[in-house]
């Protein structure tokens, strides 16, 4: 090999390792523009979701939103201020009982077990008005949704008469269908539902169901529980007739059974 020739194949080498770190100088170049956009984008990413989470946070529930609504549709058969008075019976009888209830309080399902059948038959009768007034406070205890959505249910059968509200109430407090409180079954539509296709009544009644799934009553339950809260009773079962507490007797506490119901109201239609 000729001198002249070993040069020329050295000055070739040295050319194509020359032109060999100009591309891998200009894949290293891309390969840090393309590492730089990807990060960028991953840190828009999570920006963005950071964003989108605080968004969702902040954003009020389906109830905060409910309490903020300033138009109220109140269930039929109701009146007063937003239709927080519910009153079934008949308009001759001369008194009205007062039953305060949660419909996820445990005690409330105790006490229409064992007297609800006989206050609809005294109600049938005349002896006196029911009022009913719900409560939620135990929703606030674990934020929960049971006790509001099963109140906003009962103004959709209340909506449908005084007897599906009535049969229905029965059927929620019942032993085979209530839950226990610690189970906040009732937030869930599809089991108020169920419940429901126990009623004659609200069975298959698609204005029923739509009234329970569109939430038609929601902010009327809100309303239903402030007056609860204005009321100034404390706790569930609590039966009032004439201002006065109807309770068993010697006690403190509302009758649990039918005739110690009906001991106690006999004695408050006298009073």
């Amino acid at each position: 090999m000729s001198a002249r020739n070993s040069q020329a194949n050295k000055a070739a080498a040295r050319e194509r390792l020359r032109q060999e770190r100009e591309r891998q100088a200009k894949k290293d170049k891309v390969r840090r523009q393309v590492t730089v956009a990807v990060s960028a984008v991953a840190v828009l990413a999570l920006a963005g979701g950071i964003g989108y989470g605080v968004m969702q946070a902040n954003k009020p529930s389906h109830w905060e939103a409910v309490k903020d609504q300033k138009k109220v549709t109140a269930p039929k058969n109701t009146s007063g201020d937003n239709g927080t008075t519910l009153v079934v019976g008949k308009p001759a009888a001369k008194k009205t009982l007062e039953v305060y209830e949660d419909s996820r309080c445990p005690i409330c399902a105790t006490f229409e077990q064992g007297v609800g059948e006989t206050i609809e038959k005294d109600v049938a009768a005349g002896k006196y008005k029911l009022q009913y007034v719900g409560a939620t406070f135990i929703d606030n205890s674990d934020q929960g949704e049971g006790s509001k959505n099963a109140l906003s249910a009962l103004g959709a059968a209340l909506d449908v008469s005084p007897e599906a509200f009535l049969d229905y109430k029965a059927a929620l407090y019942s032993a085979e269908y209530h839950p226990a409180e610690s189970d906040d079954k009732f937030a869930k539509d599809s089991y108020l539902l169920e419940i429901a296709g126990t009623v004659p009544a609200l069975k298959n009644n698609a204005t029923f169901k739509k009234n329970v799934e569109e939430g038609t009553f929601d902010a009327w339950a809100l309303k239903m529980s402030e007056a609860f809260d204005k009321s100034g009773v404390k706790g569930t079962p609590t039966l009032m007739m004439d201002g006065k507490p109807v309770t068993v007797a010697g006690g403190k506490n509302a009758p649990m059974t039918a005739p110690d119901f009906t001991t106690a109201i006999d004695k408050a239609l006298k009073g």
